[in-house]
């Protein structure tokens, strides 16, 4: 089953990472790289998206982890 989508969003002059559907955000950082970051590494352990916003909100970026399928071994 596939985690909630981690948002990288503008807040209060700073970045935030919010999961999709949370009222809270889950960490708040300085820089939108740093929060970017956090949030790759919560939307890989989480197997869901990363959606990047632009400073006016707007989606800038995404990256799945879910629905990649894996390389096959052998």
């Amino acid at each position: 089953m596939m985690g909630k989508n981690q948002h990288v969003v503008p807040h209060n002059g700073q970045w935030a990472i919010r999961g999709a559907g949370n009222q809270r955000v889950t960490k708040i950082t300085h820089t939108q790289r740093e929060a970017i970051e956090i949030a790759r590494e919560i939307a890989r352990n989480q197997e869901s998206d990363l959606l990047i916003h632009r400073p006016n909100g707007q989606i800038r970026d995404r990256d799945s982890y879910g629905n990649a399928p894996y390389p096959s071994k052998g």
